[in-house]
C-alpha cells in the first residue's frame, strides 16, 4: 500500500458547486454533505458574520437595520470577495465537522464564459479558505457527467444547466466542449421578472422569497393541462398596506416569457453552431436539462415544441453539478483533461 493510497483513505477532498442561489459540497466517500443557500448575514455594526446558509436565508427581507443578508455570488461569479471567502470557510468547516486543521483539495464548478479575472477570484477565495489545491471545471461539463451522459464517447451530448445566476448550454464530445455558451438569465432573473410583473399589474410589492415560492408553485413555460392559482401576499404600493391578490398560471407564464425565450434562443443558437455529425447524435439522444431551473413546469415541453428534439430532465437536477464535480475527485485523469488551468 503506497503513500498515495494511505493519503486517500484520510482524504478530505471536496467538490463544491459554488452557485448563485445554493452552494453544495460533496465529500469523497460520503456524498453531498452541505446543500444550503449562498447567503451570508452580516451585522453592520460589528462587521461580524451572524449566519450563513439556511439561517441567513430565513433572514432575507426580515432583518433589523443593522443586519443585512448578502448574496456574495452574482450571475454565477463572485461579486463580494470577503464574504465569499467567509461563506466558503464556513461550508468547508461544516463539511469536515468543524475541524480546523483540514486543508482539502477542492474542485469547483464555474460558468463557461467566466473571465480570467473572475476565475482568479474563485481560486483565491478557495485558497484563503485553506484549500491545499484548487481545480476549476466548467459547470456544463460536470453537470453532464452528474446527469450520467456518456461524455467520454465520440458522440454529441447536449446539456442545458439552468442555475440561479446563469444558464449554461453546451455540446460535449470526447470529454471536450465542442460549443458552450453561458447566458446570465436563470432562476434569479425569473424571480425578478415575477416581482416586476406583480408591481406593474397589481401595484403589489413582494420580496425575493415570495417570488421564488410563486415560481415554484405556479410558474410554467408552456400551457398546463390544469390551470392553477395562488394567493400572493405583499404590500400595495398605492395604499401602502398589506394586500393579497390571486393570480393564475397564465399570468406568471406571461411574466416569465422573456426569461424562457432567452434560454430557448440560447439552445437554438447552440444547435445552429453544432457540427453536423454531432447534430445527428443530438437528434437521436436529445437535450438533457439540469439545474434548479429544469424544474420549471413544462420547460421540457416548450423546448421540445421549439426544437422538435427529445428533451429529458436529469435525475436529480439540483445536484447534477456537484455530483459531476464529485466524480472528478476519484478520476484525476479526467479532471486533468477538463480542468480550466
Amino acid at each position: 500500500m503506497n503513500f498515495r493510497s494511505i493519503f486517500s483513505l484520510f482524504s478530505s477532498d471536496l467538490a463544491i458547486d459554488l452557485g448563485t442561489a445554493n452552494t453544495l459540497v460533496f465529500v469523497r466517500g460520503k456524498g453531498i454533505v452541505v446543500n444550503e443557500p449562498s447567503i451570508v448575514a452580516i451585522n453592520r455594526t460589528t462587521n461580524e458574520v451572524e449566519a450563513v446558509g439556511k439561517e441567513a436565508k430565513e433572514m432575507v427581507g426580515r432583518t433589523p437595520g443593522n443586519i443585512v443578508a448578502i448574496r456574495p455570488m452574482k450571475d454565477g461569479v463572485i461579486a463580494d470577495f470577503r464574504y465569499t471567502e467567509k461563506m466558503l470557510t464556513y461550508f468547508i468547516r461544516k463539511s469536515h465537522n468543524r475541524k480546523m486543521l483540514v486543508h482539502p483539495r477542492i474542485v469547483i464548478g464555474v460558468p463557461s464564459e467566466i473571465t480570467p479575472v473572475e476565475n482568479r477570484a474563485v481560486m483565491d477565495s478557495a485558497y484563503r479558505a485553506h484549500a491545499s489545491e484548487v481545480h476549476l471545471v466548467e459547470q456544463a461539463m460536470v453537470a453532464a457527467i452528474g446527469a450520467g451522459l456518456p461524455i467520454t464517447e465520440p458522440s454529441g451530448n447536449m446539456i442545458v444547466d439552468i442555475g440561479g445566476g446563469t444558464t449554461d448550454v453546451a455540446v460535449i464530445s470526447m470529454s471536450g466542449i465542442v460549443y458552450s455558451r453561458s447566458v446570465r438569465v436563470a432562476g434569479n432573473e425569473m424571480d425578478e421578472a415575477i416581482i416586476g410583473y406583480l408591481k406593474r399589474r397589481y401595484n403589489l410589492l413582494i420580496g425575493e422569497r415570495t417570488a421564488e415560492q410563486v415560481k415554484i408553485q405556479i410558474g410554467s413555460a408552456y400551457t398546463l393541462d390544469q390551470p392553477i392559482t395562488m394567493e400572493i401576499k405583499g404590500r400595495n404600493l398605492i395604499e401602502g398596506v398589506p394586500r393579497a391578490v390571486t393570480v393564475n398560471d397564465t399570468e406568471i407564464r406571461e411574466a416569465l416569457a422573456d426569461c424562457v425565450d432567452t434560454i430557448v434562443n440560447a439552445i437554438r443558437v447552440a444547435l445552429e453552431r453544432t457540427p453536423p455529425e454531432l447534430s445527428a447524435d443530438i437528434s437521436d439522444r436529445g437535450i438533457v436539462l439540469s439545474g434548479g431551473g429544469a424544474l420549471l413546469r413544462n420547460l421540457d415541453v416548450r423546448i421540445r415544441e421549439e426544437t422538435g428534439l427529445p428533451v429529458s430532465i436529469a435525475e436529480d437536477p439540483l445536484a447534477s453539478v456537484v455530483l459531476g464535480t464529485g466524480r472528478m475527485l476519484s478520476d484525476f485523469r479526467l479532471l486533468r483533461r477538463i480542468s480550466l488551468e
